[in-house]
């Protein structure tokens, strides 16, 4: 790779700006400057240092996102705000985006990044990619309620697949899916004739909030990206 694609895909310059860099001797290549833009670097082994700071290659970028209430699954939206507005401009400068979405009230887990290939492999029912969710609802369910939903119900024309659901109290508990239609879960305990009060993602695949407050966002580490990408081999 070109010492100035390299750049230009860390979002830190421009081609045309790493050139008159280079021309001041702003750009070293394990500490040494480079004497032309097209200098070869190998991203996962070179020390590439740009008027003072180490740039970290990443060929994509990885975000977990604790979502608040009244934010929307977009990168934009004209009336509400975004999840990408609780983001450092040294994420959204690498266009990330939501993988799935969660509804404007529904909280939790949230996955962002720019990796289209995979995050459209992850959301794929054919991979059982499992979503987990804690909730609310306005009655206890019967014991015929819990297994029609597990069992799958029909929300509009299109019949749930099997899921799992775990009581936690008389009107609380956990869901864990393999699919994502909108609005899905709400539109399950409709199905059986009860409503949603709360909603909120607690794992998705392997990830979970740990100890991220609600608002807060990290980078996946390198050990998660590499166990992510997997499921998407």
């Amino acid at each position: 790779m070109r010492i100035d694609k390299f750049l230009s895909e860390c979002k830190v310059a421009t081609r045309s700006e790493t050139a008159k860099a280079v021309r001041r001797g702003a750009v070293l290549l394990d500490g040494v400057p480079v004497k032309r833009a097209d200098t070869p670097v190998d991203p996962e082994t070179s020390v590439v240092t740009y008027c003072g700071e180490v740039v970290n290659y990443r060929r994509y970028t990885y975000v977990i996102l604790n979502k608040p209430d009244g934010y929307v699954s977009a990168t934009e939206d004209k009336r509400e705000k975004t999840v990408l507005d609780l983001l450092d401009e040294e994420v959204t400068k690498f266009e990330v985006f939501p993988c799935g979405r969660l509804d404007k009230n529904t909280l939790g887990l949230m996955l962002l990044t720019n990796n289209g290939p995979l995050a459209h492999t992850l959301l794929s029912p054919k991979r059982h990619v499992e979503k987990v969710y804690r909730f609310e609802c306005a009655k206890a369910p019967s014991e015929g309620d819990i297994e029609a939903l597990q069992n799958g119900v029909d929300i509009g024309g299109y019949v749930t697949k099997p899921c799992t659901v775990k009581m936690t109290g008389d009107t609380s508990g956990e869901i864990t899916l393999s699919e994502g239609k909108y609005h899905q879960i709400k539109l399950m305990f409709e199905a059986v004739e009860n409503r949603i009060l709360y909603l909120e993602r607690i794992r998705f695949a392997f990830l979970t909030l740990g100890d991220l407050e609600r608002g807060e966002w990290r980078y996946l580490t390198e050990e998660e990206i590499k166990k992510l990408e997997g499921l998407g081999k």
